[in-house]
């Protein structure tokens, strides 16, 4: 089975980066190994339908990193839900970083080329229109519980998730942007 974690998320508006900034440490931080079963993690950014290729790539499962709205929420608060599940107090519309998102996944289903989606989100603190690499201490915080639920569901299919740099997300947030620009390149 080939799986895909990918991260979205616009690094210049904080919180809202969060899908980006996990993805890279995902990547940075674990080894993937099966025997049967391939993990490829992707820092998605705000490609939003440009990133139907990949989607469909052979992927039998997507775990989607983002931000979600939840009526009567905190910042900070984790919510993990399946895309063709959503339940009704979450109003996840990719957030405010980039509304195609939800758009995408449902044109990409309605191709009838949508794995199954798992969605891992969290509420962020949204910021007007002023720009920060900075996140919240709610959102740096989440990020555990984030990166745990991911890892239990990559080895709920019998995927060892091996550390092999101890890094938290803080280690790897201040260059996530720098990962991003390298591999336009």
């Amino acid at each position: 089975m080939k799986i895909l974690i990918m991260g979205i998320g616009n690094v210049l508006f904080g919180d809202e980066g969060i899908g980006a900034h996990m993805a890279n440490l995902l990547q940075e931080k674990y080894r993937f190994t099966s025997e049967e079963h391939e993990v490829d993690v992707i820092d998605g950014g705000t490609l939003a339908q440009r990133l139907i290729p990949i989607i469909t790539d052979g992927y039998e499962r997507v775990v989607l990193i983002d931000c979600v709205n939840v009526d009567d929420s905190n910042i900070g608060d984790v919510y993990c839900f399946d895309f063709d599940k959503v339940p009704d107090y979450i109003t996840w519309s990719g957030s405010a970083h980039e509304v195609e998102m939800l758009q995408t996944l449902q044109m990409t289903e309605l191709m009838g080329d949508l794995p199954p989606v798992k969605i891992v989100g969290v509420v962020p603190y949204v910021i007007g229109e002023d720009t920060t690499f900075m996140m919240t201490d709610e959102v740096v915080a989440a990020a555990l519980t984030m990166e745990r639920t991911i890892i239990d569901y990559i080895e709920s299919f019998g995927i060892k998730a091996e550390i092999k740099n101890d890094l938290q997300l803080r280690d790897v947030s201040e260059h996530t942007y720098i990962k991003g620009f390298d591999a336009c390149y």
